[in-house]
């Protein structure tokens, strides 16, 4: 019967000691959190908390997944641990840094354009230790089961009334419109005051370029030179008569 009795009161410890298993277990994951957790919520900053859940290696990195809504452009480091660094990725941001104590956890909040317009937004994370080691917080829920590595869940309350997306990061509507600049083109290249711009219409034809010569003088010098040349005929006719009398014979 002695048997029997010492037994008795292990089992409750056991008991106590596989529960309080489950329990550490559960809680070494990845948290997440937000004091403005609520949809087409502006400049939202969400923190997040990942566990170190080793003895002998601490967090190197962690690699977070966009839930859909929202683009790496969309995210800004607000705070994290000492020399630690954001980097954009294909599908989300990886933060990295020097290794932090073993079983330390990696504290960081990022800011957010804007949370989507959702009932809740999963982070889908990866947590690097200085070892090689990988946890994956990626699991959903499955049949109302909660699964062995669940991926960081943000539940948000209703948008506010009247609130509306904004535009996608460095679309036209997001990005202030740059002042108008006119383009420079052959008509508005200056010149200098009081000079005419010469144009076809403008040259002058041969015309009117005689005309110009008349009104300028041109006239005058013509009946110059056909007086000069009527003179000279005149002298040369006077010559020949001249010349005619000489030979005659009343001489």
């Amino acid at each position: 019967m002695r048997p029997r009795t010492l037994l008795r009161p292990a089992a409750p410890v056991l008991a106590l000691g596989l529960v309080l298993g489950a329990a550490a277990a559960a809680a070494a994951h990845v948290e997440v959190g937000s004091p403005t957790a609520q949809a087409l919520a502006v400049d939202a900053e969400v923190s997040f908390s990942a566990e170190g859940e080793s003895s002998t290696a601490g967090i190197v990195d962690v690699k977070v997944v966009l839930p859909a809504g929202l683009a790496p452009g969309d995210i800004t480091l607000a705070q994290a641990p000492a020399g630690w660094a954001l980097t954009p990725t294909a599908d989300g941001y990886a933060l990295a840094g020097p290794a932090l104590a073993p079983g330390t956890a990696a504290d960081w909040s990022v800011k957010v354009r804007q949370l989507p317009d959702a009932a809740s937004l999963v982070f889908k994370t990866l947590v690097d230790y200085s070892d090689g080691h990988t946890d994956r917080w990626i699991e959903l829920p499955q049949g109302g089961t909660e699964p062995e590595h669940p991926a960081p869940t943000l539940a948000l309350r209703p948008a506010a009334a009247g609130a509306t997306p904004l535009a996608p990061a460095g679309s036209p509507s997001a990005t202030a419109s740059a002042p108008a600049t006119a383009t420079p083109s052959a008509s508005a290249t200056p010149t200098p005051a009081g000079t005419a711009t010469p144009t076809a219409a403008d040259s002058p034809s041969p015309a009117a370029t005689a005309a110009d010569d008349d009104r300028n003088g041109g006239g005058t010098t013509t009946a110059i030179v056909l007086g000069s040349i009527a003179g000279v005929a005149v002298l040369a006719a006077l010559t020949v008569l001249a010349l005619r009398r000489r030979k005659s014979p009343s001489d």
